[in-house]
């Protein structure tokens, strides 16, 4: 029976889609948020670390969270604060573009500490985990969780626009996948980050010595996996989407499912756990927790949708194989 409860940290916003320039749909989003909501919607038990304002848009965003079965204890709400927007605009291939509004000078994170055991998982990222702001309270989430023996899952989530701030901000992000069990980016994030197009380079040059533990996506094309013993290519099966927005995002929610179906926990080469190890997950495992993370996102990927269907959600609770 699996165990453990996955902790998302990061930043909430409201995402209004638009295509041919009109709106289609507006959702609570985030990335950390779009994952939390998919991993609620399949019965597992999550609390979400964010803040947000005390507006009509946060009353929608925290329904939203409880709603789908998503813990909001750790949610901050900011007296006299608006809530920050995103519009997306998709292109002809059904690629968001954004524009953010957001007031990053009230941005703090004033929750409980988490209650994170050994059994539980983390998942982080995007600029909430770099963000000079609130750096000290980010950071000393990971370092109790790290010590409690979590899985803690890195998705870098590296924007363009903050490409002019990386001699400042990259020492956060090589800390964040120090401490990171594994860590997950889009090939975009790192060309963004190290102007570099090959996986194996940016693995050999710019992650393995802080984490070991590496995926690589890239859009509709192969996904790429490092790990000390393995390095292996995942094939994407082509499909018609609607919307790209939260691909990754669920991508990142089925992983850490599947994970968690495995009772795989966080793995140190100085304290192993007694769940087992990552370093021994055959290339059948492997291959598991790499399709079902490619389940969730196709999914999201057929609807004007940030997390997976409730059509999916059921059909995976109802099933005892990874990926339902």
């Amino acid at each position: 029976m699996e165990k453990g409860q996955v902790f998302g940290i990061g930043e909430t916003v409201y995402d209004i889609i638009f295509k041919d320039n009109q709106p289609q749909r507006g959702v609570p989003g985030g990335s950390t948020f779009n994952a939390l909501v998919s991993l609620g919607r399949v019965g597992v038990p999550c609390s979400m670390v964010t803040e947000a304002g005390d507006d009509h848009v946060a009353d929608m965003i925290y329904s939203y969270l409880t709603s789908n079965g998503v813990n909001s204890r750790y949610v901050y709400r900011h007296a006299h604060t608006k809530s920050h927007i995103s519009l997306a605009f998709l292109d002809e291939h059904n690629d968001a573009h954004y524009t953010f509004y957001k007031d990053y000078a009230h941005v703090r994170v004033e929750s409980p500490d988490l209650d994170v055991t050994g059994d539980d998982f983390v998942l982080f990222g995007s600029f909430f985990a770099i963000n000079p702001a609130i750096r000290p309270y980010v950071k000393r989430m990971l370092e109790q969780s790290r010590l409690a023996g979590a899985f803690l899952y890195y998705d870098l989530n590296f924007r363009a626009s903050h490409i002019h701030e990386i001699p400042d901000i990259l020492p956060t992000i090589e800390e964040n996948m120090r401490m990171s069990s594994l860590v997950r980016g889009s090939l975009e994030d790192f060309m963004n980050l190290y102007g570099i197009d090959d996986v194996s380079t940016i693995y050999r040059e710019h992650i393995q010595s802080f984490c070991p533990y590496f995926i690589c996506t890239n859009g509709g094309r192969e996904i790429r996996l490092y790990t000390p013993s393995l390095e292996l290519s995942f094939p994407v099966r082509s499909i018609e989407t609607v919307s790209t927005i939260g691909a990754g995002d669920n991508f990142n929610a089925g992983f850490i499912y599947a994970l968690r179906k495995l009772n795989i926990q966080r793995i140190s080469n100085e304290y192993p756990t007694s769940n087992g190890k990552l370093q021994a997950l055959s290339v059948e495992d492997w291959t598991g927790l790499i399709g079902t993370g490619q389940l969730f996102a196709q999914d999201v990927c057929r609807q004007f949708s940030n997390s997976i269907s409730e059509e999916l959600a059921v059909r995976i609770k109802n099933s005892s194989s990874l990926g339902g």
